[in-house]
């Protein structure tokens, strides 16, 4: 549990990363940073809703 957590947070940083080298890279005539973010905005909400359900169901107590 704690290892896919850990790797959908290093995800959604490798995400913003490939935008921020999207953004310089690119010059404005394509969408990859705009597709770039979008991957990194679901990654964060799956993660997110992840998390809410494991603790609902026991999966994740209050210690970490």
């Amino acid at each position: 549990m704690r290892y896919l957590v850990i790797f959908m947070l290093v995800t959604v940083i490798a995400s913003l990363g490939s935008a921020l080298f999207f953004l310089f890279r690119d010059t404005g005539n394509s969408s990859r940073m705009l597709r770039s973010l979008a991957i990194r905005v679901g990654l964060s909400i799956a993660l997110f809703i992840f998390l809410m359900v494991s603790y609902r169901f026991g999966l994740i107590t209050g210690k970490l």
